[in-house]
């Protein structure tokens, strides 16, 4: 007897002016045996007419369109039909701004695509992409067997190695936050970075973001918030009032010079699929920070971080996992919990007064 399975595919509708595009995007996501194209349209208003018929799980929308920009079609969206949304954008600083608009107003991630070579750039990260519309199948939308050869996972190790000789470290009274996050996660960090007051802890961050889209989310939030944000370089001081975002497809590793913490900017291979991974930065908060940092782990499918939080937390950190009601996707906070790496687990909207309120405590005892 032959049994059905009777696991639902995701129903993906792909919105883009390119052909090209659309035709990659359909063979990479088709090939997925959890993913089924339900069709694809050259322009919103298309796109409109497909929905009306029936409704898609995820939609993948282009940026720049005629008749109507993506934007835009977005916003109605959001309006009359929430659906996770990804959004396909060029790598170019217009795309950037325009794409981190989109991601306020409610899309759930970012495929990036290249003005030249889109086929072999689409093709070369499909297992990206197919996890990015599996992650965005699950999210929370609120208004304002694979048959491709599977990259290897790998751990941490081949960025950070497991053990290190921490010998003759000399003691440091500064505190450290460290921050993971994915699908839903910029949201999430505009909100607790703009709770900060000005004197916060030095904060490094890892946000699964493609390249290119790290320094334009940099300037936007340092332009909205007490503290200073830019993008990580190498060697950058992590210092009280700033915080440094990992650079998109760059590992980011926190360092220590006798008394200063400062950041490593590194290439490496795919951590949990990620680069810039959440484990790596959170093994390196463990190893040199120890009990003077505080690990923070937000909203965000698959389980990047829940083992680095995991190392932090035995090695004396104070850890927080945002809750699963204010999360998009609560697959890396709840990881971190099974784990045990987890002392609290709070509301989006606790996290930044919870974390000042154990630097305060901390310098009080220093």
């Amino acid at each position: 007897m032959m049994i059905q399975n009777s696991r639902k595919k995701i129903r993906v509708l792909i919105v883009d002016d390119s052909a090209v595009v659309r035709q990659v995007l359909s063979e990479i996501l088709s090939g997925d045996p959890q993913i089924e194209v339900m069709g694809a349209a050259a322009d919103p208003f298309l796109a409109a007419e497909k929905i009306r018929h029936e409704l898609p799980d995820v939609i993948t929308l282009d940026v720049e369109m005629p008749r109507m920009d993506g934007l835009t079609f977005l916003q109605k969206l959001m309006s009359q039909h929430p659906i996770p949304v990804v959004m396909c954008s060029s790598l170019t600083e217009r795309g950037a701004e325009t794409t981190l608009r989109a991601l306020q107003y409610g899309a759930v991630d970012i495929i990036n695509k290249p003005r030249l070579g889109a086929r072999q750039y689409l093709e070369e990260a499909r297992i990206r992409i197919c996890d990015i519309v599996k992650a965005a199948a699950a999210a929370r939308v609120r208004p304002p067997a694979n048959p491709y050869e599977v990259a290897p996972r790998f751990s941490a190790d081949v960025v950070v190695g497991a053990q290190e000789d921490r010998s003759g470290m000399i003691r440091t009274t500064e505190k450290i936050v460290a921050i993971g996050a994915s699908t839903g996660g910029t949201e999430a960090l505009r909100l607790y970075l703009e709770a900060l007051p000005h004197d916060a802890p030095g904060t490094v961050i890892v946000q699964h973001m493609p390249e290119h889209f790290t320094a334009a989310f940099a300037r936007r939030l340092d332009s909205t918030c007490r503290i200073d944000v830019k993008e990580a370089a190498d060697g950058d001081s992590i210092i009280p009032g700033r915080a440094l975002i990992a650079p998109g497809n760059r590992h980011l590793l926190l360092k220590r010079s006798g008394a200063r913490y400062f950041v490593e900017v590194k290439d490496g291979p795919l951590v949990n699929r990620h680069r810039p991974s959440v484990d790596v930065l959170f093994r390196t908060a463990a190893r040199y920070a120890g009990k003077n940092a505080i690990g923070v782990i937000m909203t965000g499918m698959g389980d990047d971080g829940a083992r680095g939080l995991k190392e932090m937390k035995d090695a004396g950190a104070f850890t927080i996992a945002q809750d699963e009601a204010s999360c998009v996707v609560f697959g890396m906070p709840k990881e971190a919990i099974r784990l045990g790496g987890v002392d609290r687990v709070l509301p989006l909207e606790e996290i930044a007064q919870a974390v000042m309120r154990d630097y305060y405590d901390y310098l009080r005892r220093s």
